[in-house]
């Protein structure tokens, strides 16, 4: 039987939390020491918002309890989407002081050695969507970490444990996976699977994003954190919690009904401190941004006209959709109304965790290559 671990936590004892949540659910039972380990953390947005990203808090408590057992050959990771820059993402997010302290490298994966891989499982999807699949060579025979956020997600309902690995296995123009986004989330556990000595997953709650995510959100204090071995469970307890029936998500009932994780709570062990978690209900609603409404009305009208979505998503013209998200979510939204958000919730006690963790100074890199393996 698959084991959630659930735990309550505030600002003031989340660090330490996450040690105890990680022992709780029996991770080092997943991960062996002697094994590298790859930290997938969770860009959403270059620039800071509650809720999208992994934040500095689940960063360090992670390292702390890592540290704290032996684990030594660890490190960081993030991707490049059309609209994120992993380095600029890292330090508006305040992960790299962090990693810092901890003598921990950040490689973005832009920049690392990507190989073929000829998976095993039957794909429901990669093939047909890209033709051939590819992974980080560094991730073959290693342990790999998932850092999601509690949140809703305009093409998948929720996302978390399953969808970090979006970033960390489709080198780029991953926008393409929208088509059949569900079944590619099924497609890269299996590939997990074959590639990773261990897989565990923590997820933050202590604020998740409830609305038009994973991006122009409302903030919610959830106070909760989550840990696990099976991806799978993790976003079936998750999408319970914000108030879904996980199995009435399609990417976690494929996954179960293929026997790659249990998305029925009913089969799940969970491990919590919480007395009413059966009960407890955050009643979140998903929501579309323009931007992911267009997108998904696009794509459909135009899947069985070849020639014209060819045009709009394998040409230079697909960069005029990359323009109208970057400018909707980075010029206009979030000085409008993101802005705002932020400053109120700068005065919860969240807010006020956020603001004692420090930037550090931004960061030199060499540009992201532009390179395109598909």
């Amino acid at each position: 039987m698959s084991n959630v671990a659930v735990m309550k936590t505030s600002p003031e004892t989340v660090v330490n939390d996450y040690y105890s949540l990680m022992n709780l659910a029996e991770y080092k039972k997943s991960l062996k020491k002697e094994t590298s380990t790859i930290l997938k953390l969770n860009l959403s947005w270059t620039l800071y918002y509650p809720a999208c990203s992994t934040p500095p808090w689940q960063l360090e408590g992670v390292l702390n309890a890592l540290k704290t057992d032996g684990y030594k050959d660890v490190v960081a990771v993030e991707n490049q989407t059309v609209v994120t820059h992993p380095w600029k993402g890292a330090y508006y997010n305040k992960w790299l002081p962090i990693l810092n302290s901890h003598e921990i490298n950040f490689k973005p994966l832009t920049d690392v050695e990507w190989v073929s891989h000829k998976p095993k499982s039957e794909m429901l999807a990669m093939n047909e969507i890209f033709g051939e699949v590819w992974v980080p060579e560094m991730f073959y025979d290693s342990n790999v970490i998932h850092f999601p956020t509690m949140k809703t997600h305009g093409h998948t309902t929720t996302t978390g444990a399953m969808k970090n690995a979006f970033g960390g296995l489709i080198p780029k123009y991953r926008h393409h996976a929208h088509k059949k986004i569900h079944e590619v989330l099924v497609d890269l556990l299996s590939i997990q699977n074959e590639i990773h000595k261990g897989i565990f997953a923590v997820m933050d709650g202590g604020v998740c994003g409830n609305g038009a995510g994973p991006r122009t959100m409302k903030p919610f204090t959830g106070n909760l954190i989550l840990a696990g071995e099976d991806q799978v469970a993790i976003d079936a307890v998750a999408a319970r919690i914000m108030g879904f029936d996980p199995l009435k998500i399609d990417y976690i009932k494929m996954a179960h009904d293929m026997g790659l994780g249990t998305g029925d709570i009913d089969q799940i062990e969970i491990n919590a401190n919480i007395n009413n978690l059966k009960s407890l209900n955050f009643n979140f609603e998903t929501k579309r941004s323009p931007i992911i409404k267009w997108d998904q009305r696009i794509r459909k009208k135009t899947m069985n006209i070849r020639w014209l979505h060819q045009l709009l998503f394998n040409s230079p013209l697909f960069k005029s959709f990359i323009f109208a998200s970057e400018f909707y979510h980075d010029r206009l939204w979030y000085p409008i109304t993101g802005k705002r958000k932020i400053n109120e919730f700068k005065k919860t006690s969240w807010g006020k965790m956020f603001d004692k963790y420090d930037y550090g100074d931004f960061p030199e890199y060499k540009e992201v290559k532009d390179w395109d393996p598909y």
